[in-house]
C-alpha cells in the first residue's frame, strides 16, 4: 500500500520542483519581437528581466523576494514581461533560445550584469534600468522602478 502511495506522490514532487525553478511562465514571454509587438498592441512598456536561472544566487532570491509577491503581481500587469535566461546548463533552454538570449544580452545588457531589469517602450527604446540585487529581502528599488515606469 505504501508503495502505491509513493507512486502517486512522485509526479507531485516532480511538478512542484519544476514550478519552483521557473518564473510564472504564463505571464513571461521569451521572444523579443513578440514582446514588442504585444507592447504595441496593448500600449504597455516592456519589462525585460535578465537572469542566470541555474547559477545566479541573487536571481534565485529575487524570484522569492519579488516575483512571488502580491505587489509585483499587481504592478506587472502594467507591463509586457520578457524573460531572458542565460543558464550555464545548456539543457534548460533550446540552442535557438540561447542564441536569441545571447543576442539580446549583447544588445541590451552589454556589461552582462545579473539580475538586470530593463524597461523598454513600445519601439524598443530603453527608458530605465536596475541592475543587481543584494539578497537582503528589500525590493523597494525594484518596485519603485516598476511604479515609476508603468
Amino acid at each position: 500500500m505504501k508503495y502505491l502511495i509513493l507512486v502517486f506522490m512522485i509526479p507531485l514532487f516532480i511538478s512542484t520542483q519544476a514550478d519552483f525553478n521557473s518564473v510564472d511562465d504564463s505571464k513571461w514571454l521569451t521572444n523579443y519581437d513578440s514582446a514588442i509587438s504585444k507592447a504595441k498592441e496593448q500600449d504597455k512598456n516592456v519589462l525585460v528581466y535578465f537572469t542566470g536561472s541555474d547559477w545566479c544566487p541573487p536571481c534565485k532570491m529575487l524570484k522569492t523576494d519579488l516575483f512571488d509577491t502580491n505587489e509585483f503581481q499587481k504592478l506587472s500587469n502594467n507591463y509586457i514581461l520578457l524573460y531572458i535566461d542565460v543558464p550555464r546548463n545548456k539543457d534548460l533552454i533550446s540552442e535557438k533560445q540561447m542564441a536569441h538570449n545571447k543576442e539580446l544580452l549583447s544588445k541590451l545588457n552589454k556589461r552582462k550584469v545579473f539580475p538586470m531589469f530593463k524597461i523598454l517602450d513600445t519601439k524598443g527604446n530603453e527608458l530605465d534600468q536596475l541592475a543587481g540585487y543584494s539578497m537582503n529581502g528589500i525590493v523597494d528599488s525594484h518596485l519603485s522602478l516598476l511604479e515609476k515606469n508603468k
